[in-house]
């Protein structure tokens, strides 16, 4: 599913909306003229998410009682910019399930973390199975058949992070340790 916003925001009204909130990237006059140039709108746009995000995360976290209806205040106003458009919402969390693998995972690492691992094939596992179902909504069985292989896959490193971090702990023996 294509998604195009019908007005979307310039670099200039991402960077005001940063001013705002006070979270305005510092300014380098060598690398960057003045006025925020429309090749630095994708970078805006993750810092003002990341400023939303941590601005969500300290208001929700306030209280245990709070929590949960805090949480629903936040996402019936997610919901009121969204609109009633299922496939758009599907279409927003996968990318946000993307976003969120990665900022999991440890893309310098050779070998990341067991933990970490699985946490990215979770997230995975979570954007194939919504394509997945999109796909099936929309009639496209080759489409939903991919989408549930890379779901099934992303089960397994699930499952294998798991058994590592176990083996990590002590909790299991490791292959070498088994006997056959």
């Amino acid at each position: 599913m294509s998604m195009r916003s019908e007005r979307p925001a310039s670099a200039e009204q991402i960077q005001a909306a940063l001013v705002a909130l006070t979270a305005e990237p510092a300014a380098d006059p060598e690398a960057r003229p003045e006025r925020p140039r429309e090749s630095d709108r994708l970078r805006l746009l993750g810092k003002l998410l990341a400023k939303a995000e941590l601005e969500i995360t300290a208001a929700t976290r306030l209280s245990e009682e709070g929590e949960t209806e805090d949480v629903f205040d936040t996402l019936l106003g997610w919901e009121d910019e969204l609109g009633p458009d299922p496939g758009l919402a599907v279409n927003v969390l996968t990318n946000r399930l993307q976003r969120t693998a990665m900022q999991v995972s440890e893309p310098e690492a050779e070998q990341p973390p067991p933990g970490r691992e699985a946490s990215f094939a979770a997230a995975m596992t979570a954007l194939y199975t919504l394509s997945a179902q999109l796909h099936a909504d929309q009639g496209d069985v080759e489409g939903t058949r991919r989408a549930l292989s890379g779901a099934e896959e992303a089960l397994i490193d699930i499952m294998q992070g798991m058994h590592d971090l176990r083996v990590a702990i002590g909790d299991v023996a490791g292959e070498e340790g088994q006997e056959g």
